[in-house]
């Protein structure tokens, strides 16, 4: 937690006094004893991360290829190629196995 100094609007830092903690300005003489164990917890709610790959949509119209899934050798998996890096790179071929039950993804 940040406390600011109400006369030069520093930020205060924590010092060790004669008998206790105190919150103490570096540039201005203003001193303010701590007389209780101060806490303040916050979590910050975390960003929700959109699917880059467009979701389950994506794979809706999408064709199949002979590639054996890497999880369970199923034989076919369907498969979209995506510009992920600069334009001189080649595109990146994510799959999907087609067996229902494992609906594996990897990327080549």
């Amino acid at each position: 937690m940040l406390t600011f100094c109400p006369v030069c609007a520093n930020v205060l830092v924590v010092e060790e006094g004669q008998k206790c903690f105190r919150f103490a300005c570096n540039t201005c003489p203003y001193v303010y004893n701590i007389q209780q164990k101060i806490t303040n917890r916050h979590y910050p709610r975390l960003k929700e991360v959109d699917d880059v790959l467009g979701g389950a949509a994506a794979w809706e119209n999408v064709d199949s290829t002979e590639e054996a899934c890497p999880k369970c050798a199923h034989p076919r998996a369907f498969f979209m190629q995506i510009q992920t890096r600069s334009a001189d790179e080649p595109m990146t071929t994510f799959y999907k196995c087609c067996d229902m039950k494992c609906g594996h993804q990897w990327r080549e």
